[in-house]
């Protein structure tokens, strides 16, 4: 007020500045800061709505709606429980629901097309529930008219064991379609009956890659070497490639199960190879495999400490 000016009053330079920086200004919250916040707005809109109606559903749900819902949700609702039993503990709900799964089961056609895919993960449910009630109606499956139906049969005796479900997955082993081999392959070995070691040996010269890799992983699994040389040409990239073509996840999947394959049947004349993928492989999960199959083996020490050769090691082998 010194000057008997107002305090406000700015030079014309100043209110130039000021009247450009506005339209900037303008123009970041038109394109930047209202976008954010409508779509702010949006999400936490979202995420209340969700709350409010978010109901946890049971396996007695699903399972319900399989029995009585739409077409198109009776599958559906089937795909979810097979997703969610294996949360269930052993117990009486556990043993309720499998036999009311069986029961449910046993209602549907195996020609009624609504009826097909509710029917192959009605199967996958009985596996995981391993259902031993269910053992004749999945033997039965076996030979469905579903392709799908028939694998996922296989892939459940397998899952529940015992001597009935030999013979079926033998005779699965046996078909034209690479992947019900490639399955009766894998599912032999973890029913561990030496009966099936003879014809793993025979799957050991199939014409595709991973029924052989499941063979050798299988025979090996039964205390059978008949599949090392199959092992090491999978532990070998060079070799891997030249047999099939994966990905980066499938052949480090590949490469794995076949080390830890090899540590089972503690091969001394593996060594040199394992110490190779241990110092060069380029899959960090690999090398860590190569080396826990040393020590398992009894070659020289681990960098890092390795599993002893326990169940969990043993049943690890066994995933493709």
């Amino acid at each position: 007020m010194t000057d008997g000016h107002p305090p406000d009053t700015e030079s014309p330079s100043v209110v130039e500045d000021a009247e450009e920086a506005a339209p900037q200004g303008a123009s970041v919250a038109r394109f930047f800061l209202l976008p954010l916040a409508v779509v702010g707005t949006a999400v936490v809109i979202f995420l209340v709505f969700s709350l409010i109606t978010f109901e946890r559903r049971t396996p007695a749900d699903y399972l319900a709606e399989v029995r009585g819902g739409t077409a198109n949700r009776r599958w559906q609702a089937a795909f979810e429980l097979s997703r969610e039993v294996a949360r269930i503990r052993p117990g009486p709900e556990r043993e309720a629901l499998a036999a009311e799964t069986l029961r449910l089961f046993e209602s549907l056609s195996g020609k009624r097309a609504e009826d097909v895919r509710v029917r192959r993960y009605l199967t996958l449910v009985l596996g995981k529930l391993q259902a031993r009630a269910a053992v004749p109606q999945l033997v039965a499956a076996v030979k469905d008219p579903d392709p799908e139906t028939r694998l996922y049969a296989v892939w459940a005796l397998g899952m529940i064991g015992g001597p009935p479900a030999v013979d079926p997955v033998l005779e699965s082993s046996f078909s034209d379609d690479s992947g019900a081999r490639k399955m009766a392959a894998y599912v032999l070995g973890r029913l561990g009956d030496p009966k099936a070691i003879p014809r793993l040996r025979v799957l050991l010269e199939d014409s595709v890659a991973d029924v052989r890799w499941n063979a050798a992983i299988s025979l090996a699994s039964l205390g059978d070497g008949s599949g090392l040389p199959v092992l090491r040409s999978v532990v070998d990239r060079d070799a891997l490639v030249r047999q099939a073509s994966l990905s980066a996840d499938q052949a480090e999947i590949a490469i794995v199960g076949a080390l830890k394959a090899i540590a089972l049947l503690r091969d001394r004349d593996s060594l040199p190879l394992l110490e190779k993928v241990s110092r060069e492989d380029p899959n960090l999960r690999v090398r860590a495999a190569a080396r826990t199959a040393i020590e398992a083996i009894g070659g020289r020490a681990a960098p890092t400490r390795a599993s002893s050769m326990n169940v969990e090691w043993r049943e690890s082998v066994l995933v493709v």
